[in-house]
């Protein structure tokens, strides 16, 4: 049987310079408020990672 244990999840962002404070801001809650993270989070270790190219 597969048991899903952890999920790693890279999001590769192209934006303006202007916007990275904001981006890595966000970037740090946001899975409180997506709901399948939130369905899983008790069961299944999710870990995220930004990565931001300039524009």
């Amino acid at each position: 049987m597969l048991v899903i244990r952890r999920i790693f999840v890279t999001y590769h962002l192209k934006i303006a310079s202007e916007h990275r404070e904001t981006a890595e801001r966000v970037h740090g809650f946001h899975a409180d408020y997506c709901p399948v993270a939130r369905t899983i989070r008790d069961c299944v270790q999710i870990e995220t990672r930004l990565e931001i190219e300039a524009l």
